[in-house]
């Protein structure tokens, strides 16, 4: 049953990926609309015959998050039979089936009556809750099969405290990123790193677009130079452990990549391909976080122990 459940929990992550590139694709193309105010249908029709660009987008990403939940569903029904007394195990299949729930919930909202683009933004951060919630339950398998060692690994409470902090921080940006999207603010600054590189401190002059496009641009930089500094320091103090080194050496490199196509979005005036790419290190990146968060709770339980 292990092995089974390590493949599927695999698939189901992997899975997890287009559906939250999906989401930011149907955003960023203005397809959130393509089937009308009608869900789980499409324009009140199971397969609309006069179908379109914007309808296409929108139906894709339904049926991906159809399949989707019912992986989470299947992985969450697997793991309870198989180790129902395991409360890792338990925590994490029950919340991914619960976030996904919520996500589509939200979405179907969105759709019937229509919601805000301060609610619409934390559509994908539900999202990223319900994609770490199935990677952890991944990478506790492996655990399971002795595929991945993190028994000696006992991170310290000063450590633990700036771990939780740097992920609830974490949400915040991507709650402003998404609400760069949603507020279709992309692209209202003609240079990078600031609105406008000739004029650089004329925030006096700035629109509502302008100031939601800046100000995550600032949180994010605050966020990268965070992890550079929290991972030298994580290394150093528990380098030793295969898993804390290299999971360090990864999760810096991603927010280094999701800052480059961040810029690289405003030189490519809205790449598609390039805006999906920095929803998609940001999805891994706070994977990573996800899993230094549950390591973290670990070694406070075993603390009171």
């Amino acid at each position: 049953m292990l092995k089974k459940l390590k493949i599927l929990s695999v698939i189901t992550t992997i899975g997890m990926l287009p559906l939250l590139l999906g989401g930011a694709l149907v955003t960023k193309t203005g397809s959130a609309d393509g089937c009308g105010d009608s869900w789980p249908l499409c324009e009140g029709e199971f397969l609309p015959a006069n179908l379109h660009f914007e309808m296409i987008i929108e139906l894709s990403h339904r049926m991906v998050s159809g399949a989707v939940g019912i992986l989470v569903l299947l992985l969450a029904i697997l793991s309870w039979k198989a180790y129902r007394n395991h409360k890792e195990v338990i925590f994490l299949s029950l919340s991914a089936l619960f976030f996904i729930i919520v996500q589509a919930l939200v979405g179907a909202a969105a759709v019937v009556w229509g919601q805000s683009d301060f609610v619409l933004a934390t559509h994908f951060g539900i999202s990223l809750i319900c994609f770490s919630s199935v990677f952890l339950l991944m990478l506790l398998f492996f655990e399971i099969d002795k595929k991945l060692h993190t028994e000696d690994i006992h991170i310290k409470k000063p450590h633990r405290i700036e771990i939780y902090a740097i992920s609830i921080y974490t949400m915040c940006v991507v709650y402003s990123g998404a609400l760069v999207r949603h507020t279709e603010s992309n692209l209202v600054c003609s240079d990078w790193p600031f609105c406008f590189n000739s004029v650089p401190f004329s925030i006096g002059s700035y629109t509502f677009n302008q100031w939601v496009q800046m100000g995550h641009r600032f949180a994010a930089g605050i966020l990268f130079l965070w992890t550079i500094f929290l991972a030298l320091r994580m290394i150093k103090k528990y380098g030793d452990n295969n898993v804390m080194r290299w999971g360090w050496i990864i999760t810096p490199a991603l927010i280094a990549l999701q800052v480059i196509f961040g810029a690289l979005v405003v030189f490519t005036q809205l790449n598609l391909f390039i805006a999906l790419m920095h929803a998609l290190f940001i999805t891994c990146y706070f994977g990573m976080l996800s899993y230094f968060i549950h390591l973290s709770f670990r070694s406070s339980r075993k603390e009171k122990e």
